[in-house]
């Protein structure tokens, strides 16, 4: 039995899409954490809804330079 290769569970034609819509989101949520810390009180912050709101962030945008970096041909 031959091995198969390797393949991506996405398309490569979506690479570049995928790079635009992660990074556009992950910085509209990167904008909302900075609004929240900007405008809220030390008394009245949640650390809970700073981690989740920074998590998110972290995860939209280290999706976004992945695709980002796959559509301009460096694959790591």
């Amino acid at each position: 039995m031959a091995p198969k290769p390797v393949t991506s569970p996405v398309p490569e034609a979506w690479y570049p899409t995928l790079a635009v819509l992660m990074i556009a989101v992950g910085l509209v949520i990167t904008a909302s954490f900075f609004i929240y810390e900007a405008t809220s009180s030390r008394k009245n912050r949640c650390l809970a809804k700073e981690l989740t709101t920074g998590s998110f962030a972290s995860v939209f945008l280290g999706f976004g330079s992945l695709f980002l970096l796959l559509a301009s041909g460096i694959y790591v």
